[in-house]
């Protein structure tokens, strides 16, 4: 007998079950706890898992899923535990955080997307994403479809500066930010998108 302890939401039981049946039909002292804890964990979307055995004829199973983070580029997702794993076809992602960059530098794009995120949420701005190219260099989008170049050196202290000044610069003009670039040692250029179209109504008799 098969006993699964998990709260399973991506991973399948009848793949739990695939798995395990070769293992239990060996007999209880010859089913290697190991190997299939190993190919347990070799899932896609299995974090942890512990096989056990329970006298007289039982499997007792506990299984960890990866829990989704942030969306990690166009196809795949960062889990809580650090990982990168394939995004799987119907999951709604659409509310979890827009990172991107090279796969070794997760730790480092989430750590300026948590920086992001509360100094621009202190300004009444919204976050939308984060990414980092090949060449270690920032680029942010901000609620309104605004483009943040910040370049590759000082990306924290370049924020800090636009964000001072970000609802002052878009309360004193008619036209939306369009993009900003941080890239200069004192100060940032700014370009401008077109402005709203106000929406007047007409009484018809």
């Amino acid at each position: 007998r098969l006993r699964v302890h998990a709260p399973m939401v991506q991973v399948a039981p009848e793949q739990v079950q695939q798995i395990l049946l070769p293992y239990a039909r060996a007999g209880y002292f010859a089913v290697d706890l190991h190997a299939a804890q190993d190919q347990l964990e070799a899932l896609p979307w299995v974090d942890s898992a512990k096989v056990h055995k329970q006298w007289p004829d039982v499997l007792e199973v506990t299984l960890h899923e990866h829990q989704p983070l942030a969306r990690w580029g166009d196809e795949r997702l960062l889990s809580v535990q650090g990982k990168l794993i394939a995004t799987p076809p119907g999951l709604d992602v659409s509310q979890l955080p827009d990172l991107g960059g090279p796969d070794s530098q997760t730790t480092q794009v989430l750590e300026l997307y948590h920086f992001a995120h509360a100094l621009f949420a202190g300004q009444g701005q919204q976050l939308q994403r984060v990414r980092m190219d090949a060449r270690g260099s920032w680029e942010l989008r901000l609620a309104g479809d605004i483009d943040v170049v910040v370049g590759r050196h000082d990306a924290r202290r370049r924020l800090q500066r636009f964000a001072r000044v970000l609802p002052q610069l878009a309360a004193s003009q008619k036209a939306p930010i369009a993009r900003a670039d941080l890239r200069y040692t004192n100060g940032f250029t700014l370009s401008w998108g077109s402005p709203a179209v106000a929406k007047t109504t007409q009484d018809r008799t």
